[in-house]
């Protein structure tokens, strides 16, 4: 275990494994690095790079400062780039991949190549957008102690999981995970909600994020995350698009860890 001290004085834990090049991964609402999934990325990876695992702030052993912001987890990719040597590449997953986007654009010069796996941009009316007040929902529910609720909305209004599917989820061992990171489910929401609104993307939205980059899409996925990939790949300077077979928005770390390494391994 490795941490950082994010500009604000946070904490960021992360673990480091393998050689090569340095490469970042940011996991989206409710991951974290200890999660089986992302462990088992980890090792396939660590083959070919450096891989940096880490908890955003507010998750697992990291800190959480408040009041939290945006531009807060922008600082602490920041720091972790800099422990890396100064340039790193980065994989942002979900949420995460948005967030990645927004750390592009501004440290376009430290992350050379970025890959990004369905980042959830809602820009027409083909699937309901996140209710305007999503975050304050979250938050009310977060600060009256309702964990579960947080959860609750996240998984039918974020996800469209219809209610009466969300009783087996609850008898899971992972529920009690979600729960414990149940109050960074608005941070996400601070991350995503201008892109999950329903509308086109504002001309000029990430157009100064220089890195390379391949916008990944699973084959089953809804067809909105596939629109969004195309729209994003035209607005990218340098983007492009990628669908991997027989995968969904849970994408399995062995098809995704392949596309992985051929992208941030070749030339260019």
């Amino acid at each position: 275990m490795n941490t950082v001290i994010s500009k604000d004085g946070t904490k960021i834990v992360y673990d480091r494994s393998g050689s090569g090049e340095a490469l970042i991964l940011i996991y989206g609402a409710l991951g974290y690095r200890s999660f089986p999934l992302q462990q088992r990325l980890v090792e396939l990876l660590s083959a070919n790079f450096t891989v940096i695992s880490y908890d955003r702030r507010g998750r697992g052993d990291s800190g959480d400062t408040q009041p939290y912001a945006v531009e807060r987890e922008i600082e602490d990719l920041e720091a972790l780039i800099d422990a890396a040597g100064g340039s790193a590449y980065v994989y942002g997953v979900s949420s995460g991949a948005i967030l990645a986007l927004e750390a592009a654009e501004r440290l376009s010069d430290s992350i050379p190549k970025l890959a990004l796996y369905e980042p959830p941009l809602i820009l027409d009316g083909s699937r309901p957008p996140l209710p305007q007040d999503y975050v304050e929902q979250l938050n009310a529910a977060i600060a009256s102690g309702r964990r579960d609720q947080a959860l609750e909305i996240f998984m039918t209004q974020a996800l469209l999981i219809p209610a009466e599917y969300l009783a087996p989820m609850k008898s899971s061992p992972m529920w009690n995970d979600f729960l414990a990171v149940a109050h960074t489910l608005a941070y996400d929401g601070m991350v995503s909600r201008d892109v999950m609104a329903g509308k086109p993307l504002p001309p000029g939205k990430w157009s100064r994020v220089a890195s390379s980059t391949v916008i990944m899409t699973g084959e089953l996925s809804e067809p909105f995350f596939h629109e969004a990939a195309k729209k994003l790949a035209e607005q990218l300077p340098n983007g492009k698009c990628q669908t991997l077979p027989g995968q969904g928005h849970d994408v399995a770390p062995d098809a995704v860890a392949p596309a992985l390494v051929e992208f941030f391994s070749r030339q260019g």
